[in-house]
């Protein structure tokens, strides 16, 4: 018998059934700060970088899972990525940076491109789930960085 793993496959399956429901794994991540505990994910409302990360982790296309977009693209150059020009299913989208709805700072915004001009990211903003929508949420985000991996062409 012959074996062999669909990496891209099973990727791509990973992040569109990462968005078919209520999905919490990624909703929370704690802290100690200055004494105190806390949810640096604010219950899924900072939390596109853990879900984004979480994936590309578990697939084995970056080094850890972390909870910035900044630390993801970090371990993303370390691990082989590299920015594209052109959209496919599967790289990953780093949008412009908006004003945080709860504390006002600026934050950027990390996805997945799935093809027929949808993403799939963390639902920052309403359900802190991750969701599938226009990958320039109806043309009002821009697109900063497109990222590939090698490994997302060997099938």
């Amino acid at each position: 018998m012959s074996l062999k793993l669909l990496k891209k496959k099973n990727y791509l399956t990973m992040i569109e059934n990462a968005a078919k429901g209520e999905n919490w794994m990624f909703r929370n991540q704690y802290f100690e700060v200055d004494g105190k505990e806390t949810d640096v994910l604010e219950n899924g409302g900072l939390s596109c970088a853990m879900f984004l990360s979480s994936v590309l982790y578990l697939n084995k296309l970056i080094g850890d899972i972390h909870t910035t977009v900044v630390g993801t693209e970090k371990d993303m150059l370390e691990s082989g990525w590299f920015e594209i020009k052109d959209l496919e299913p599967g790289a990953v989208i780093i949008w412009e940076q908006k004003l945080g709805d709860k504390d006002g700072l600026p934050h950027y915004h990390n996805g997945f491109y799935i093809g027929s001009n949808m993403a799939i990211s963390n639902n920052s903003k309403d359900t802190g789930f991750p969701w599938k929508h226009h990958y320039t949420y109806n043309n009002t985000r821009k697109i900063e960085k497109i990222y590939w991996h090698p490994v997302l062409d060997e099938e």
